[in-house]
């Protein structure tokens, strides 16, 4: 997890301090309490094709109802390693707004937490939904009460209660909590959502909107690219993404005409660039819906109405080109379904929204962006057949041989840069123990000759072209969709069935304590597990825990479990990680002290924070966290233990290091 020493390291002192929501919660919390199990409530009603049935009109904006506000964030959106769940409403820039309930119900559940959604609460109504607002400043009424005793009985401040239908009945309307900014919020905001009773959060302007939102702006366009996606396939006469960006770039609801007709063989893929706005709103928003026709047929259609909870969310890492984002930084949604994303947003044929084209065939392609108000955006443009022949381009800055190489899917590209003035490159070849293969160009680029692979016909051990070798470095094709296990003298990776998206081509490494795997580029789905087995034996264990070096020196702290001489960790990245000790104890300073509050400002040079504890004349004092600003504060509103008299301070980093800071009010 992200600390907030790390994230020093990582914005410049932007951040300073984050505690890991892992540790920071103590055991008996975040889990359903015997005697308050949740209710089951009826599933909701649906229509001939599966979708929710909600009459317009049936929830209440929660934010200022029946007067004009605006979006942060729209349903879907596209955010770091998830889909936004929900929609973002503004609170004019300040907190404790009152935050009414959508609809009759009944209090389900919430939760308070430094992390994620905050305080947040739920209310599950009698058709079967539940409607949750996040990012609360605090809760209202009897709950607030009950959430109070209940964090006192258990001495955290981070819990989770559920409750049944009949302890906190709220009515349409009802005030149940203030707005606020806790948890990852990233200023002043409601986070509400609709989720049905499996947890899919569903898009809650698909019923009709509400009058408190305006929308008559359509998406816009960045940018737009074919990508291919077989081995014998190509745009523009090249294995290459090919990215065309208006010029200039077209306002809101623009119809784009791409003039130049785009050269294409084979099965390719189309990807997209754009957001949208609401009305007089400055921020980017996401697309609900964009439709592709080709030759007047429908290919592909997403529409995001509904989005599995939690793990679906993370599946927007497959719904995008994830290694272009992190290489470019551009976002491109694939508007073809992927293998390894197993999202049910799409209407496609047997093709998947993939287009298989053939030689000498022209190919119109409609794509129409779509809000979830209606406003619509256009873009087309031509594809032409054009089968694959040999070219060859020459540089005069191209002096002696060189080999790189990449893969893409299934595919080993590699670039052999050569000089010889031949009007046809020569073969490379493929080494792999005492067999060989020669592979002829596909095509030279400025002297950059291109050969292809398709590696599901087995890995090689090195690459030759003329005079230079290399060996090939990927050790491994870990499939998905299966349990595998990989193993070198000093790492083990345990690949479970839903680590992978799709295929993996492995490469590890290690030296002088730096173990690397694969490379951050590359998406996971689910967390892989990593053993790492140090070369010299570590005396201090109990202090000893993996982190996850990033490019600029950046140590996150992953945790782990020793057993023995390896230590074992579930990491959500690729990337390298080292074994460090963590010796030295948590900070913490004092900076408001009165009987109406206390403030301290807190870090930790390594591990960060795991937990805290306030002792007022010996009794428990809740205390709340604040990692945007690091500091732990008491809440002005909680008079159970006076603040008077002698008070310690109690705080503990994730490597076991404590501190006791001692005073007197």
């Amino acid at each position: 997890m992200w600390l907030l020493n790390n994230l020093r390291q990582l914005s410049g002192g932007a951040l300073a301090l984050l505690l890991t929501t892992a540790a920071l919660v103590p055991a008996a919390c975040g889990n359903k309490e015997p005697e308050k199990a949740a209710h089951k409530a009826p599933a909701a009603t649906t229509d001939e094709t599966g979708r929710v049935k909600v009459e317009p009109g049936y929830f209440l904006f929660p934010i200022k109802p029946g007067k004009p506000n605006f979006l942060a964030g729209s349903m879907g959106e596209l955010r770091p390693n998830h889909f936004h769940g929900g929609l973002d409403i503004k609170t004019d820039g300040r907190t404790d707004l009152p935050v009414y309930a959508s609809a009759d119900g009944y209090i389900s559940r919430l939760k308070q937490s430094s992390f994620g959604y905050g305080n947040v609460l739920y209310i599950t109504h009698p058709n079967g939904l539940t409607t949750v607002y996040g990012h609360l400043n605090r809760f209202l009424g009897p709950v607030a009460d009950t959430l109070r005793a209940r964090q006192y009985q258990k001495q955290t401040y981070e819990i989770e209660l559920f409750f049944t239908k009949d302890q906190f009945p709220v009515k349409r309307g009802d005030v149940v909590a203030l707005s606020g900014n806790t948890g990852g919020s990233g200023g002043p905001h409601l986070h509400w959502e609709v989720r049905d009773a499996e947890d899919n959060q569903l898009n809650p302007l698909q019923w009709g909107g509400f009058a408190e939102i305006q929308d008559h702006v359509a998406p816009s366009l960045q940018a737009f690219a074919v990508e291919p996606l077989s081995i014998d396939a190509r745009v523009q006469g090249r294995f290459d993404k090919a990215v065309f960006v208006p010029n200039p770039l077209p306002g809101p609801g623009v119809a784009t005409v791409w003039k130049d007709t785009i050269s294409a063989f084979g099965t390719v893929g189309i990807l997209l660039q754009a957001f949208d706005r609401y009305d007089n709103a400055w921020n980017k928003n996401g697309l609900q819906r964009v439709e592709v026709k080709v030759n007047g047929q429908p290919l592909y259609t997403h529409e995001v109405d509904g989005v599995p909870f939690p793990e679906g969310s993370r599946e927007i890492n497959q719904h995008v080109d994830y290694e272009w984002q992190k290489t470019h930084g551009r976002t491109l949604e694939k508007l073809f379904v992927d293998d390894g994303n197993s999202l049910k947003m799409y209407t496609t044929g047997p093709s998947k929204g993939m287009l298989n084209v053939q030689a000498g065939k022209l190919y119109a392609v409609e794509v129409r962006m779509s809000d979830s108000y209606g406003n619509t955006t256009p873009l087309s443009f031509v594809i032409r057949g054009q089968e694959p022949m040999y070219f060859k381009t020459r540089s005069a800055a191209v002096k002696k041989p060189s080999l790189r190489y990449e893969i893409t899917r299934n595919i080993l590209k590699v670039v052999a840069a050569d000089p010889d003035t031949a009007r046809q490159a020569g073969n490379l070849t493929l080494y792999r123990g005492n067999r060989l293969l020669e592979l002829r160009p596909s095509y030279t680029v400025q002297s950059e000759n291109v050969y292809l692979y398709d590696l599901r016909a087995g890995r090689p051990d090195s690459i030759r072209f003329g005079s230079v070798t290399r060996r090939f470095d990927r050790q491994a094709l870990i499939p998905s969709g299966q349990e595998f296990a990989f193993s070198t003298s000093n790492m083990q990776l345990e690949f479970k069935p839903q680590t992978l998206f799709d295929t993996l081509y492995l490469q590890t490494s290690y030296k002088e304590g730096l173990w690397t795997v694969q490379n951050p580029r590359q998406p996971l789905y689910q967390p892989l597990r990593v053993t790492l087995r140090p070369e010299q034996p570590v005396t201090d264990k109990e202090r000893s825990a993996v982190y996850l070096i990033n490019a600029r020196g950046g140590r996150l702290y992953q945790g782990g479990k020793w057993e023995g001489e390896a230590i074992s960790v579930p990491v959500k990245t690729y990337g390298s990680f080292r074994i460090l000790a963590d010796t030295l104890p948590p900070t913490a300073r004092l900076v408001r002290k009165s009987p109406q509050g206390l403030t301290f400002q807190v870090g930790d040079n390594l591990s960060g924070l795991a937990s805290y504890k306030l002792y007022i004349n010996g009794q428990w004092r809740l205390l709340k966290y604040e990692y945007k600003n690091a500091t732990l504060f008491t809440d002005p509103q909680d008079h159970t233990v006076p603040l008077r008299g002698p008070g310690e301070l109690h705080i503990t980093d994730q490597a076991g290091n404590q501190r006791v800071i001692k005073f007197t009010i």
